[in-house]
């Protein structure tokens, strides 16, 4: 769990939501009364969450997510009337806001942080042009010797690596030293 920020222009409206939080167990927070103090605290310790009211002492909850890095989210807690008037893509919860609901709206931030993050490093990688000749003459081996179409050896190819468990590229070399032979 990475560390929540939480900024009110009254302090006391961030202790009360620190405590709540302590309570179920998000004990890396830290409590701001500034948007500036809020983003120097983000910038040093790379906190993932901020949690702010609508307007702060020093800027409107705007301009702080517009200075927030990539990895950081923000959610907000203000009035129903406040919150018909932000942008969309902003998450944000309704005052007076319920302690569980303000914990299972940041679990889920959370989750859907570690979704992301996990669909970041599962992202297919760029082939090298050796890695790409290879599997191309895999393929051109399977339609000269097999008579298949280029989109049949290359799901061909595509399950012998699901079957064998290895790599496309593993596969394709493997194919290439079978073929080239016989």
């Amino acid at each position: 769990m990475s560390r929540i920020v939480i900024v009110f222009s009254k302090t006391e409206t961030g202790k009360r939501i620190q405590e709540v939080l302590m309570r179920y167990g998000f004990e890396d927070t830290a409590v701001c009364s500034t948007g500036a103090k809020a983003l120097q605290e983000v910038h040093g310790s790379g906190a993932g969450l901020v949690i702010c009211g609508f307007r702060l002492t020093d800027m409107h909850f705007t301009e702080l997510k517009r200075y927030l890095p990539p990895y950081t989210e923000l959610l907000l807690v203000a009035s129903g009337q406040a919150i018909e008037s932000i942008p969309t893509g902003t998450m944000a919860v309704e005052t007076p806001v319920r302690a569980s609901q303000l914990v299972s709206t940041i679990r889920m931030m959370e989750a859907g942080k570690h979704r992301s993050r996990k669909k970041e490093k599962s992202a297919p990688r760029e082939r090298s042009p050796r890695d790409l000749k290879i599997i191309e003459d895999a393929k051109h081996l399977l339609m000269e010797r097999n008579h298949l179409s280029e989109d049949e050896a290359h799901r061909y190819l595509q399950k012998q690596s699901m079957d064998t468990g290895r790599t496309f590229v593993e596969t394709a070399e493997m194919i290439q030293m079978l073929l080239a032979d016989e």
